[in-house]
């Protein structure tokens, strides 16, 4: 594979792009959308209604990412809800332009989404909005993006457009890489001393906590090595130092193909010692994948990515943290690569990159931790740094006392419900979370929150360290107590903030996410009104990242003892399943007992793994009929299965696997 097209990969930079293919409007309207792909082009007016939401996962399915190559181009958008497009329809439909709704490319991180346009002929993606990570992953590759509109006569008529039409409220290095073509071009001309990244001269002033991070990481000196500047504001570009770059399996392939391409075969990763990789997606796969993407081979290019991120390890010098055996067995993984960064690897005040857009979950302890793409790691690999717009910070100021039965998951479904969120004002913003409600949340919570910034569209979520990530932190790194405090930074009293949110929780109440995206936020008492009826369930899942923690474990646990108190058990043809993040964690469920109780009321027990999250282990749906309510961090169409996914706290999750509806915690709960 190459990091950008034969015409973007020259020395020069381009100063003008013609788009002599097709124009393919992704209509609400599956009988438009079908014409065009049939070869009719659409005139286009106001009134056509494009989709909205365009997730990675639809662009590129889970089962798509097995692959990371030129490969990519057949499944380009195969994913994309309603099922009109098929292999290869995009890369023989003679397409150079995409166009759609607002907020194109959220959710995963994956490169492979913008890739496979790429590879398929795509020039040019216009939208309403553009998400942060796959703006900067289509950058990185070269492909252009907008959300000006009125482009679109302008490609219509062949006109040359100049550069910096796609440049505008770009930052002077994404404008550059823009330009060039993307990100290995750039760094290659870089290198050659034809660019040079802006100083930061930003003078002294209040800060937010992200701000604080950014100015204490910036390169200052990339010729001295100097790190750190007086001050940052949103808006100034630069490079920072990382201090975890880490990878999973789906991502590091592609991501050591590239870093070969571009530095060459001999090229090493510099300071292994911080780099980490995860075999935590796939390590189910076999058990949920279907007999058709056997017949295409997939089960030996799936098997194929751990094997090239061990030999990349191995040779490179990098921690993996792989599979786990039990009485000769394999049984899992180790962890989810963000639960153990948090038990592991991180600390306050620390840069963390990973390639998965639940980085930000680390942000619980105090840093600055955000999803990169595959490109972006390649670079990181080697420089030991990552590229950065310093982003605004939306603070939220949480207070009041939670209700019985309302945890934290609640509380980010109300957030997430707000038009804030869903007009995409969110996009690339810091979520700040305060406040006297979050001084009240375990560790764990508070990580369910940083955890689904990314499903705001935001760059990250992140909290103030205090006493409680301490107290988790001390006897878990070499660095003594002092050593932990000394790296907590704060706010500034009256640092500048895009917008403040006051919210009072007093009154939430359980909430779901209705399917199709996790802003859909309801709160259960108004669902049956809204639904028309009880809501079925078939599949109740607990478990991934942002559902599979110590806090957690603890709320299955409460629901299924009051329910067996009760002499209750599992509803009639709902299974349960409940899965562990990390190896720790379950060692923590046998000790409390919470195993043996988990096996007595019939949940199905997985070992660490992403698994349903991602469509890949126990617990998908099999059928589109399939209803599941999921304590997992997103549901759009086809994440999970075909099946309709609604998202809800831990507590519901198992109360509506009792009930055999969704239904609020307290419909199981014993009052106390």
């Amino acid at each position: 594979m190459t990091p950008q097209t034969s015409d973007s990969a020259s020395s020069s930079a381009r100063t003008s792009v013609r788009f002599e293919g097709r124009i393919l409007y992704l209509t609400k309207d599956p009988e438009l959308l079908r014409r065009q792909l049939d070869g009719v082009d659409l005139d286009w007016d106001e009134s056509i209604e494009l989709i909205d939401n365009i997730s990675t996962d639809e662009i590129t399915p889970g089962w798509v990412c097995y692959y990371y190559d030129a490969t990519l181009a057949e499944y380009c958008l195969v994913g994309l809800r309603g099922s009109v497009i098929t292999k290869d329809a995009i890369k023989n439909g003679g397409f150079s332009v995409i166009v759609s709704g607002l907020s194109k490319g959220c959710g995963s991180s994956r490169e492979t989404a913008p890739f496979s346009e790429l590879a398929a002929g795509i020039q040019l993606v216009v939208a309403r909005s553009i998400e942060k990570i796959y703006g900067q992953n289509s950058q990185n590759i070269g492909l252009l993006t907008s959300t000006d509109f009125s482009l679109l006569d302008r490609v219509r008529a062949r006109e040359d457009i100049p550069i910096e039409e796609f440049t505008k409220g770009l930052d002077a290095i994404s404008a550059a890489i823009v330009r060039r073509g993307g990100l290995f071009a750039y760094n290659s001309a870089r290198l050659a001393g034809e660019e040079h990244p802006p100083s930061i001269e930003t003078k002294a002033r209040k800060m937010t906590l992200v701000e604080k991070i950014i100015a204490n990481k910036a390169i200052a000196d990339a010729k001295t090595g100097r790190i750190g500047v007086t001050a940052v504001k949103p808006g100034d570009a630069l490079f920072a130092r990382t201090d975890v770059r880490f990878s999973h399996e789906y991502v590091t392939p592609m991501a050591a193909s590239l870093f070969k391409v571009g530095l060459g075969e001999d090229a090493r990763v510099q300071e292994p010692e911080t780099v980490y990789a995860f075999r935590d997606h796939l390590t189910f796969l076999d058990r949920v994948m279907p007999k058709a993407h056997v017949d295409l081979g997939l089960r030996e290019q799936a098997a194929s990515l751990k094997t090239v991120q061990e030999d990349f390890c191995a040779d490179q010098g990098i921690k993996h943290y792989g599979e786990v055996e039990r009485d000769g067995k394999t049984v899992g993984s180790e962890a989810i690569c963000h639960n153990k960064v948090i038990e592991e690897l991180a600390n306050p005040g620390d840069l963390v990159a990973g390639t998965d857009s639940h980085t930000c979950m680390a942000g619980a302890l105090g840093c600055f931790a955000f999803g990169v793409g595959s490109t972006d790691m390649a670079n990181a690999w080697f420089t030991r740094d990552v590229r950065i717009r310093v982003p605004e910070t939306a603070r939220f100021v949480l207070h009041g006392k939670l209700r019985p039965g309302v945890v934290a998951k609640d509380v980010m479904l109300e957030l997430l419900s707000m038009d804030f969120f869903k007009s995409g004002q969110g996009i690339g913003k810091v979520l700040e979370f305060a406040g006297p409600a979050v001084e009240d949340m375990s560790l764990d919570e508070r990580a369910t929150l940083t955890n689904m910034a990314v499903e705001a569209g935001g760059f990250t979520g992140i909290i103030e360290a205090d006493d409680v990530v301490i107290d988790y932190l001390k006897g878990r790194r070499k660095e003594s107590e002092a050593e932990l405090r000394s790296r907590i930074l704060r706010a500034d009293e009256g640092a500048e903030y895009c917008a403040v949110f006051d919210v009072a929780l007093d009154e939430l109440e359980p909430m779901v996410a209705l399917p199709g995206d996790p802003r859909n936020g309801i709160a259960i008492s108004k669902l049956e009104a809204q639904i028309g009826g009880p809501v079925k369930i078939d599949i109740a899942y607990g478990g991934s990242c942002t559902g599979g923690k110590k806090a957690d474990m603890d709320m299955y646990a409460r629901v299924l003892r009051d329910a067996q108190a009760q002499g209750r058990s599992l509803a009639p043809g709902v299974r349960l399943y409940i899965q562990f993040g990390s190896q720790e964690i379950r060692d923590y469920a046998i000790r409390m007992g919470y195993v043996e109780l988990f096996e007595s009321m019939g949940v199905e027990l997985i070992d660490p793994s992403c698994g349903a999250c991602i469509k890949a282990g126990p617990g998908v749906s099999f059928r589109a009929d399939e209803v599941t309510v999921s304590a997992i961090n997103r549901n759009f169409p086809g994440r999970s299965g075909p099946g309709f996914v609604y998202l809800a706290s831990p507590l519901t999750v198992v109360a509506s696997a009792i009930a055999g509806h969704i239904v609020a915690p307290d419909a199981v709960l014993i009052a106390n």
